[in-house]
């Protein structure tokens, strides 16, 4: 029975080797097979001893369970290579985020004017903008970032795509600085209703679904990222550019509508709130703290 079992492997659960076995045994016509009687052919037990066809099917159970083995090793070290990456993509985002902050607080100093805020050198500017958009942008991207460090699972892949999507925001921050002049408190209002008007638009509902879906590229990220806050950065460039509170209420509005999907719920009233608040502004300035400089 032993012999039988083991036997078994050869013909249907050694693959390549029972093959292998059986067509090195095999006689070429049924009466060319030593010992043949009666026109029948020899089975392969009757034509190899029992202790040769027992080690061939042990070597051959050895083969399948070393080869099980190694596909179950390169699974496990696969898996948990992509893990450390995606840990180490998590660390550096928010870190990176969290240096950012410290910069860009730095860079702002002093700075905030409210609507009548001067951008300064084109340098200083850069050097402010790309912190503070660092800052913004990346805690919402984290999700975005771990896809990507999961599906390829090389760091220069996970820094190619934080870098192109800053470069992305990084561009934005050319064009706010060519267009940008100091402005009064009705501009900021007009400002502030345009973006609340935006929130309520298609393309700012397709852009943001698209901005929390997964993306080929960073570059791609970015652009669709651009098309889901755009309004929420006028409001902060025509409220004051410079201002760290403004800053922060801009970057926890955009990390919530990058990480929840889009509801009505929260939207419009969002979207009415910056809509008051842009009337508020142009109706009564003086009601908003820090809008106007001080004299």
């Amino acid at each position: 029975m032993l012999l039988q079992n083991k036997t078994a492997v050869i013909y249907g659960g050694g693959g390549a080797v029972g093959g292998a076995v059986l067509r090195s045994l095999r006689p070429a016509r049924a009466d060319d097979a030593p010992g043949a009687a009666g026109g029948e052919q020899m089975t392969v037990e009757e034509q190899m001893p029992r202790g040769k066809l027992e080690r061939m099917v042990y070597e051959g159970d050895d083969w399948l369970k070393d080869r099980s083995a190694t596909r179950t090793s390169l699974y496990v070290t696969m898996t948990s290579a992509r893990t450390a990456a995606r840990a180490a993509a998590l660390t550096a985002t928010l870190g990176l985020a969290a240096a950012s902050w410290v910069i860009a607080v730095h860079q702002m100093n002093g700075m905030d004017m409210g609507v009548a805020t001067e951008l300064g050198s084109f340098a200083f500017f850069v050097a402010a903008w790309v912190p503070m958009m660092a800052t913004m942008m990346l805690p919402g991207a984290v999700p975005a970032v771990l896809e990507c460090a999961r599906a390829d699972g090389r760091v220069r892949a996970v820094l190619l795509f934080i870098g192109s999507y800053l470069a992305v925001w990084t561009v934005v921050g050319l064009a706010v600085y060519a267009l940008y002049q100091p402005h009064g408190s009705s501009a900021a209002g007009v400002l502030t209703v345009a973006a609340g008007v935006y929130e309520l638009t298609p393309l700012k509902r397709y852009c943001r679904r698209r901005c929390r879906t997964n993306c080929r590229s960073g570059f791609q990220f970015g652009l669709y990222c651009v098309g889901s806050s755009i309004g929420l950065m006028v409001m902060l460039v025509a409220l004051g550019v410079m201002s760290v509170t403004w800053m922060s209420v801009v970057a926890v509005l955009v990390l919530v509508q990058k990480l929840l999907p889009p509801r009505a719920s929260i939207d419009v009233p969002l979207a009415l709130a910056i809509l008051a608040l842009g009337i508020v502004i142009a109706v009564a300035p003086s009601s908003i703290p820090g809008l106007s400089p001080t004299m």
